[in-house]
């Protein structure tokens, strides 16, 4: 079927499958990179995109379901001082780098929600993602550290 995605505000539009996940149709059809493939079954998180505002699994999402939808990937984040990408690179939050666009977009996600977070509720707000290296205290660094960078502190 034809259809067309709002991905990173960009109106772009393909053809899948009806079964075809929104993973598949940014990778194979779109050209959107960041989100990887790993699990393939929604329980790592490395897929992880901004539907509306919300963190979802784009490799368990079909991708006919997020027409009319606003659609965030990592590529379309602020790599300033104030982005969250920047604050992982500074917090050492990345090793072999699977995970990282998954943790930075549920990160970003979080952030844009909760500004004003406590480190429990960082670790409560990324559970979700899950990075094999263990790069975690990073990550909680990071994350605290973008909120704190976000709001120009």
């Amino acid at each position: 079927v034809d259809i067309r995605l709002k991905i990173n505000g960009e109106d772009r539009a393909c053809k899948v499958e009806p079964r075809g996940t929104l993973l598949d149709a940014m990778r194979h059809h779109l050209d959107v990179t960041g989100p990887k493939r790993v699990c393939d079954r929604g329980s790592c998180g490395s897929c992880t995109t901004i539907i509306d505002g919300d963190p979802v699994y784009s490799c368990t999402t079909l991708a006919v379901s997020c027409q009319g939808k606003t659609i965030q990937t990592v590529e379309s984040f602020d790599t300033g001082e104030k982005g969250v990408p920047y604050a992982f690179h500074q917090n050492d939050a990345l090793m072999c780098g699977y995970c990282t666009p998954g943790f930075v977009t549920a990160c970003k996600a979080f952030l844009d929600k909760n500004p004003n977070p406590t480190p429990e509720e960082v670790r409560k707000g990324l559970e979700g993602n899950i990075c094999r290296c263990g790069t975690y205290v990073g990550v909680l660094n990071a994350a605290l550290a973008a909120a704190k960078a976000m709001k120009g502190a």
